[in-house]
């Protein structure tokens, strides 16, 4: 992979503690199902971070914690990742939680999230950080932003960051529209079809390519939209290529469209073009698939690299 210029990427959102069930049998409701359960550190800007660190880009993570055991431990396997953060923490909030229930075929039965200590706290909780971070930085700042981040929250750190590059994921259907006022802000958003029609306000079965129109129409001049197993459309400054997923031996889906938003950001910053950058997106989400969490087993450049010379994207 080419390397560009020195870049420090700053992620700003969601820090969960994890946990997630890959159940025996299909889950069922009103009676306990046998699974095996795994915990590990979780949110979206979070699963990014660390998925971009580990692929040759220095990483520092900015989210709300709570002042609690899992902050602690968070924050212990973080720093050995390698990644730099600043945690806000929050007194009388729990750290953000959130359970994944996946059937044996490796989909998602149901998921919980518990992300008071983001959703409720002020919107200027970042400005600080911002800040900092701005001030002493003695290279290129990258910044990411997810949509568990209040749509006031949004406000306040796009303001922060100053006219900086951005790039955003739009997290679920119910958050994406907070992402509505700020299209224009940024650099690029990675979003599925259904998140991309609640942005909209377009029917949620709208084809992918009146999405994309829509999308250019909205003011983004970049885009990733993806559609799960089936093809995604990638949009730059007009042109759009249509690419497939690669086969994949799914173990379970979350963390996926993490995994391709922190492929595609880690060899951008690292000099690729935008449409090869989305492949080795694509490589990682495979990766993501055929893991246990939302963070692939020994990600890295290397092997990446080596997914990226098969013929399978």
């Amino acid at each position: 992979m080419q390397t560009a210029a020195p870049t420090r990427f700053v992620s700003i959102g969601a820090v969960h503690s994890d946990t997630v069930a890959h159940a025996a049998e299909r889950i069922r409701r009103e009676t306990s199902t046998p699974a095996r359960l795994s915990a590990s550190p979780g949110g979206v800007a979070t699963n990014i971070a660390r998925a971009v660190n580990a692929l040759g880009v220095p990483a520092h993570l900015i989210g709300a914690v709570g002042k609690d055991a899992a902050a602690a431990a968070l924050h212990e396997q973080l720093t050995r990742e390698g990644l730099s953060l600043t945690f806000v923490p929050r007194t009388g909030h729990v750290t953000g939680q959130y359970l994944a229930l996946h059937d044996p075929d490796g989909s998602l039965a149901a998921a919980c999230v518990d992300d008071r200590v983001l959703s409720e706290a002020p919107p200027d909780i970042f400005d600080h950080a911002i800040s900092e971070l701005r001030q002493a930085a003695d290279r290129t700042l990258c910044w990411f932003v997810d949509t568990n981040l209040p749509e006031a929250t949004l406000a306040r750190v796009i303001t922060a960051i100053g006219g900086g590059v951005i790039y955003a994921n739009a997290v679920s259907d119910a958050k994406a529209p907070r992402l509505r006022p700020f299209l224009a802000d940024l650099a690029c958003v990675s979003l599925n079809r259904s998140e991309a029609a609640a942005l909209l306000e377009m029917p949620v079965h709208a084809p992918p390519e009146e999405l994309a129109a829509a999308l250019r129409l909205a003011g983004l001049k970049q885009f990733i939209l993806t559609g799960g197993s089936s093809d995604l459309l990638a949009c730059s400054d007009g042109h759009t290529e249509r690419m497939s997923p690669p086969p994949s031996d799914v173990v379970n889906v979350t963390g996926a469209g993490d995994a391709l938003s922190a492929g595609f950001l880690a060899a951008l910053l690292q000099g690729l073009g935008f449409f090869r950058s989305v492949r080795f997106g694509l490589a990682a989400a495979s990766l993501t698939l055929e893991s246990t969490g939302a963070f692939a087993d020994g990600l890295s450049r290397d092997k990446l690299e080596k997914f990226a010379q098969t013929d399978k994207i």
